[in-house]
């Protein structure tokens, strides 16, 4: 049996939780949402899924994505909800060896973007959420990290994992990173109406950071538009949507939107990803919709 998430902190708990609830017996499969929309992940008789969309041939699936409402019978749960993680929880009606119930909780809220401007400007005062930012599904290298915090969750409090040398280190430089994405934010960002668009197009490789803090720095977006390239395809364009998590007045629903341009996701954040020969078609689509600001569902 094996788990087949993404490689996002609502992921990495999906895992901590079905390693405590089932007999997982083969190394987890780390993937993108868009994998697994075009069909390139096999997915085996026994596999669970978490966090991803529906496959065919699964054992159980688990999610929460607006997106990614089931259409048929399965065996597993799916329900709109703060993350994936407080599916796997409920399904499995809390009945585990170890307390997760702080640590769900933290995965809802970090997963939900429920955080104060606080937590946003300064992570490093908050472990589970400076914590959940050391991981970046970007960079598949990174898969012995992630199998690692899997582990440590699973055994260790947070306090523990904290401590953690290599937790450490990508701490600091999840630090030091946001110093730097806050310039690279402000000078790469426009403010059209009430929405915020930044283009990294123009950086090779585009920056990564606190993906809260454009909500900060531009307080009068009620929706954010990141464009940049794919790392490992620079034939392709990836865009996310995110509703500001203080401005609260985007009536866009982004999963919806978003799944017209290959993409998906939740109501409050999504992505898509396509061919740069399509660029200039989809872009202006998805910036006029969410200037029009007109309820899509």
């Amino acid at each position: 049996m094996r788990i087949v998430t993404r490689p996002d902190f609502d992921g990495v708990v999906c895992a901590v939780l079905l390693h405590e609830a089932e007999d997982i017996t083969e190394p987890i499969k780390w993937v993108q949402p868009s994998e697994m929309q075009k069909g390139l992940v096999p997915i085996r008789p026994g596999d669970i899924i978490a966090n991803l969309p529906y496959r065919e041939n699964c054992a159980m699936w688990f999610d929460h994505h607006y997106s990614n409402h089931p259409q048929g019978a399965f065996k597993g749960a799916f329900r709109i909800a703060p993350s994936a993680a407080s599916v796997v929880f409920d399904f499995y009606d809390k009945q585990f060896g170890k307390d997760f119930v702080e640590l769900v909780d933290m995965t809802d809220k970090i997963d939900s973007a429920d955080l104060t401007r606080e937590e946003v400007n300064s992570p490093e005062n908050f472990p589970y959420i400076l914590l959940s930012m050391t991981i970046n599904g970007r960079n598949m290298t990174d898969e012995s990290y992630w199998n690692r915090l899997v582990d440590q969750l699973r055994s260790k409090n947070i306090e523990q994992v904290m401590a953690d040398s290599d937790v450490r280190t990508r701490c600091r430089r999840v630090v030091e990173d946001n110093r730097a994405y806050t310039s690279l934010l402000m000078d790469h960002t426009r403010l059209e109406k009430h929405v915020s668009i930044t283009d990294f197009r123009p950086l090779s490789p585009a920056p990564d950071g606190n993906r809260f803090l454009v909500y900060a720095l531009f307080p009068k977006a009620v929706v954010s538009v990141k464009i940049r390239y794919d790392d490992h395809h620079e034939n392709r364009v990836i865009v996310s949507v995110g509703h500001s998590i203080f401005n609260r007045n985007c009536r866009v629903n982004a999963g919806q939107m978003l799944s017209q341009f290959e993409g998906g996701g939740h109501n409050g954040a999504a992505s898509c990803k396509f061919h740069v020969d399509r660029a200039g078609d989809y872009i202006p689509q998805i910036i006029d919709t969410l200037l029009k600001n007109e309820s899509n569902v």
